[in-house]
């Protein structure tokens, strides 16, 4: 098992069903656009996350060599059960054993990744899925994507420009990104296309349709103009009490604390040396989030012996308080010895 006590705490805490959460107010205006304009689309909002590989990557078609799949990037129970990647990985179910045809999917997501304002190993996604009669046409299926899209888009963003993008998800062919030009520069806003004939078929469907998915965070930290992604997890009442249910409101800072900043070095010692391995080791040193980033700053390749050598900077801050130095080197001296005894490093 590579789920986490740091993970696993986490799991159940359902953030985007608070109702005064910034994340449940971006939530809860797509879903009422929908209901708005198609009355027939069903909301999920409380499916668990945890979900077999099948439905987590074989039923969308990813395949077996894929990134997403090994241990380094998926929280996994057992070989068969993981923490969902996606609320995609209810697509299959919904369509074949529910027979749901229109609905909308939202829930945390789990993800290894780097430590950096921007990423967080649990997130929130919304998959919407639209099933048309048999025989519909994929342009026609495009087209209707688009435009339900874009509306979408306006409800969040008010008039902005947009542009469409071709892209590529195992899942959907065609596939597509939209961006939006939005405070002076161009931010994708969600990834899309026409569902893959083979998911239909093997759900025992002839319908074509098309799916769309979208992270809740990314959109908050715009729309509020939050700048840390950790905040979404505060419980500061300095943080929570600005927000409001059904309110986008600006977020104003409190005390940006002091940063702290140390640095590791170590000889990888092994080809299967993987940086998010390290950042799980680093979360799972720390009983709060006081480390705002992790970076790579210099990477060495020994000229003789082809020896990998990487030297990962900490910038320490806490959201809600001054660190004491104490404190600080007491976490770092940890990720230091965890990393020698499961990552088989040698420090420099």
């Amino acid at each position: 098992m590579t789920i986490t006590p740091n993970i696993a705490e986490r799991v159940g805490v359902n953030l985007h069903l608070r109702p005064s959460h910034p994340l449940n107010t971006i939530k809860t205006l797509i879903e009422n656009h929908f209901l708005k304009t198609d009355p027939t689309f069903e909301l999920y909002s409380t499916l668990p996350p945890l979900v077999s590989t099948q439905s987590c990557f074989d039923d969308l078609l990813i395949p077996p060599t894929h990134s997403s799949r090994s241990k380094s990037d998926t929280y996994y129970y057992d070989n068969t059960t993981c923490l969902r990647t996606h609320t995609s990985a209810h697509q299959s179910t919904l369509l074949k054993e529910s027979g749901s045809k229109r609905f909308l999917v939202t829930g945390d997501v789990y993800r290894r990744d780097e430590i950096d304002r921007c990423h967080y190993p649990v997130f929130h996604q919304m998959e919407g899925v639209k099933m048309f009669e048999a025989g519909t046409g994929g342009d026609v299926i495009e087209e209707d994507l688009k435009r339900t899209l874009e509306g979408v888009t306006k409800e969040i963003f008010g008039e902005v420009e947009m542009r469409w993008n071709d892209d590529y998800f195992p899942f959907t062919s065609p596939s597509f990104e939209l961006e939006i030009f939005f405070n002076g520069e161009w931010l994708e806003v969600l990834g899309c296309g026409v569902i893959q004939t083979k998911i239909i078929e093997n759900a025992g469907l002839k319908q074509p349709g098309w799916a769309f998915g979208l992270g809740l965070e990314r959109l908050a930290m715009v729309l509020f103009e939050i700048p840390d992604i950790r905040l979404f997890w505060s419980k500061d009442p300095r943080f929570i009490d600005q927000f409001k249910s059904g309110e986008i409101i600006k977020f104003k800072p409190f005390s940006k604390y002091p940063s702290s900043i140390r640095d590791i070095s170590f000889w990888t010692g092994s080809q299967n040396f993987h940086a998010n391995d390290f950042s799980e080791i680093v979360r799972n040193c720390i009983s709060e989030d006081i480390i705002e980033s992790v970076e790579l700053i210099d990477e060495f390749v020994h000229p003789k012996t082809k020896e990998v050598s990487n030297c990962f900077r900490f910038t320490y801050r806490s959201m809600e308080r001054s660190l004491t130095n104490e404190e600080i080197d007491k976490v770092h001296f940890k990720v230091r010895e965890r990393a020698v005894d499961e990552l088989g490093v040698v420090l420099r």
